[in-house]
């Protein structure tokens, strides 16, 4: 902590807990906040939630689990690097997709639908609620009571509407400005994760191919390299050789254009961060567009293959069924969450109804998705 920089986020510049509690003991608060969320039930259900290929599909995938995993360690490097905070970057890192419905981004997409007429549904907005209301654990407050500063970073994206909906931790999406560099690194560090690992994985399930990655100069390059260097090189240690190197360039490009726009501005405090309309933490034009082309090309090759729409379509038929059975006959769910909607609707009508269901459904992993979509519609399955 001794060499963090001037700007880095610190325990004394912390605005602190929405829950007032006493200071941690031989730790940070950062730290304490990172326990809370590894120990959280939606960190643990992250192991059963889908990053493009669903759970059952292979044991080899990804999951937003081994996903979050990833973004922390990326995040940490950079973060060394630049003289910031890892123990917040690790925490953001670990808490940014507590809110992802099961089925990836299809999941989110039906039920930003189904919840339309209800104030729609966003993950990045339902990890924020997660770690703020929906994690039953502490006797002196709801949900995990984390800093204004993982709150923060955990909310990358938010609409206007919701945004003045939400006390200050919404407040930078109303004045246009910038959260902690912490909070800045990590979106960067995701992007890194999903699209290189999203590579792998596609290749790992044959549904795209080394030729066709030749295209891509990101792919090509490090492919010619490691080819130059290991000539009779083959199969997965071919691939990991050139993942990494591409993680690795891009990791460099990153810490090297950030620290060029810090240089510049000097600035003295995380205050002076805030107060930025742009981002300082950046990739190089140049990086960038190379990004921009590889993401093109998962879209068009991967993400938009039969075989996963084929996944998204009965993700879509899932999420729509168990939301409308639910909307219309409330005491199919649980006890706990019937309870719920009562004191939602009294509050909010039809809308605290749906808010309830939407809830439950996003908590669910794939897994169960499918399990309580069988209880719920086939005549002969086990309730």
């Amino acid at each position: 902590m001794l060499n963090l920089a001037p700007y880095a986020a610190t325990d004394a510049a912390s605005r602190g807990r929405q829950y007032s509690e006493s200071t941690p003991a031989y730790r940070s608060e950062y730290q304490r906040d990172r326990d809370r969320i590894i120990h959280s039930s939606a960190f643990r259900r992250l192991e059963y939630k889908t990053q493009v290929f669903v759970n059952h599909e292979g044991d080899m995938f990804r999951t937003r689990l081994t996903h979050s995993i990833e973004v922390a360690q990326i995040s940490r490097s950079i973060a060394r690097v630049l003289n910031l905070n890892e123990d917040l970057s690790e925490t953001i890192a670990l808490a940014h997709d507590l809110g992802h419905t099961p089925f990836g981004h299809a999941g989110q997409d039906a039920l930003n639908a189904c919840m339309r007429n209800y104030g729609g549904f966003e993950h990045n907005l339902q990890s924020l609620r997660t770690v703020d209301t929906l994690e039953e654990r502490y006797a002196d407050f709801p949900g995990l009571n984390l800093t204004f500063e993982s709150r923060e970073g955990i909310l990358k994206h938010c609409s206007l509407r919701n945004a003045e909906q939400l006390d200050e931790v919404g407040q930078r999406f109303i004045d246009k400005t910038q959260p902690s560099l912490e909070a800045q690194l990590v979106n960067l560090a995701d992007q890194i994760a999903y699209n290189n690992h999203d590579v792998d994985d596609g290749l790992r399930s044959g549904l795209i191919t080394i030729e066709q990655l030749l295209a891509i100069d990101l792919f090509a390059a490090q492919h010619a390299e490691v080819i130059a260097r290991y000539p009779d090189l083959s199969g997965r240690r071919l691939i990991h050789e050139i993942i990494r190197r591409m993680i690795n360039q891009q990791v460099i490009d990153l810490v090297e254009t950030s620290q060029i726009h810090l240089d510049a501005l000097s600035p003295l405090s995380i205050d002076d961060i805030r107060a930025q309309h742009d981002p300082l933490i950046r990739f190089s034009s140049d990086m960038l567009t190379a990004n921009q082309n590889l993401k093109r090309f998962l879209r068009d090759n991967l993400y938009n293959h039969y075989r996963v729409h084929r996944m998204t379509s009965k993700a879509r038929r899932t999420i729509t069924a168990l939301f409308d059975a639910f909307m219309h006959e409330p005491r199919l769910l649980k006890p706990e969450h019937q309870a719920k909607i009562k004191q939602l609707e009294v509050e909010d009508g039809d809308s605290g109804r749906a808010r309830v269901v939407a809830d439950y459904i996003a908590g669910m992993t794939d897994r169960y998705a499918i399990t309580e979509y069988r209880r719920i519609f086939e005549p002969d399955a086990r309730t």
